[in-house]
């Protein structure tokens, strides 16, 4: 197959992934799309909102349009990590002897859906950080690979709600894109009762396979990317830490820690597939600036200052990005 060829099937398949999902989910385009980029690229996601905006339903949608194991973890305050992982248990053996045997987890299944991640302790959470960054689990005293591939899809309400605990930085580290879930808009919400309040039956079809999930994640990696679009790239990264020498005058004001280098790989792989999925094989200044705010916004952490004047990540993520020109020689203009 040629490389216009794959390019074309590419787009094909996320638009009819696209298309699927938007059978069941109505609006919330950007999230829909931010998801798919996720999982292209190979990441996980957070979705923050409040109750009732279709953040469960849109990866339980997800799971049914894509043809791999689908596995839902209700995160609860009286959670446990083996509840997560899995534990060894006592089994008698056909030959009436007893032994150990480690029973899996609901984590070993290619996707995941932990539902109110943030209501469950930081113990609990944790079991999560190993699986999340290596693909790997260490349960029953081994190391255990997980299936691939492996995406968590997280929900989670904003932190201010009574019985939550915020995440840990390290663990929003390792999601890929934060996506925030708004209100639906008034004829979006009509089409919400439409589709929930009648007896409408929607039938979904499974579009990717495994193996076809697996070839699209390496076309992803196989897109080149210009050294100037990567210096932009690196360049937006160094400009949210504060009281350095290319710190935006807004990090410096109001962040404690900037982006960690993975907030720079976010966005190179969220442009790739952006670029993909418009038919180019080249990485652009625009798919960079797209994949900005939802790489970046949870991987910034606020001073004092900030929180008590209300500013939040995104206004910062904003102005750096028009802070930092696109080329060097711009900025020296």
């Amino acid at each position: 197959m040629t490389t216009e060829e794959q390019i074309a099937q590419f787009r094909q398949t996320y638009a009819t992934l696209r298309a699927e999902v938007g059978k069941v989910i109505v609006g919330h385009e950007a999230i829909v799309d931010g998801t798919l980029t996720a999982l292209l690229a190979g990441g996980h996601v957070l979705l923050e909102g409040v109750p009732g905006l279709g953040k469960t339903l849109l990866v339980r949608t997800l799971g049914e349009v894509l043809d791999l194991s689908f596995s839902r973890i209700q995160f609860t305050p009286d959670l446990m990590p083996a509840d997560i992982l899995g534990t060894n248990l006592v089994m008698e053996m056909p030959d009436g002897r007893r032994a150990f045997q480690f029973q899996k987890g609901p984590i070993f299944a290619h996707l995941i859906l932990a539902d109110e991640i943030n209501r469950a302790t930081p113990k609990t959470q944790s079991a999560m950080l190993e699986a999340m960054q290596e693909h790997q689990v260490t349960a029953g005293g081994e190391l255990r690979r997980l299936a691939e591939p492996f995406f968590v899809l997280a929900t989670q309400n904003p932190i201010d709600q009574e019985g939550t605990y915020p995440l840990p930085e390290a663990q929003l580290d390792r999601f890929f894109f934060k996506l925030l879930v708004g209100y639906p808009t008034g004829p979006e919400l009509t089409e919400v009762l439409n589709r929930t309040t009648e007896d409408a039956k929607i039938q979904l079809n499974r579009i990717v396979t495994r193996d076809a999930m697996i070839e699209l994640q390496q076309l992803v990696r196989q897109v080149p990317v210009a050294s100037h679009v990567k210096d932009y790239a690196v360049r937006l990264v160094l400009a949210t830490h504060p009281k350095t020498p290319t710190a935006a005058a807004i990090a410096t004001q109001f962040l404690r820690f900037g982006s960690s280098p993975r907030g720079a790989q976010t966005l190179i792989l969220a442009g790739k597939v952006r670029a993909l999925a418009q038919g180019r094989f080249n990485v652009s200044f625009d798919d960079l600036q797209a994949a900005a705010l939802p790489a970046l916004r949870h991987r910034l952490i606020l001073n004092f200052e900030a929180e008590a004047e209300g500013i939040t990540t995104d206004q910062i993520v904003q102005q750096v990005l028009k802070d930092v020109p696109t080329t060097v020689e711009a900025a020296s203009a």
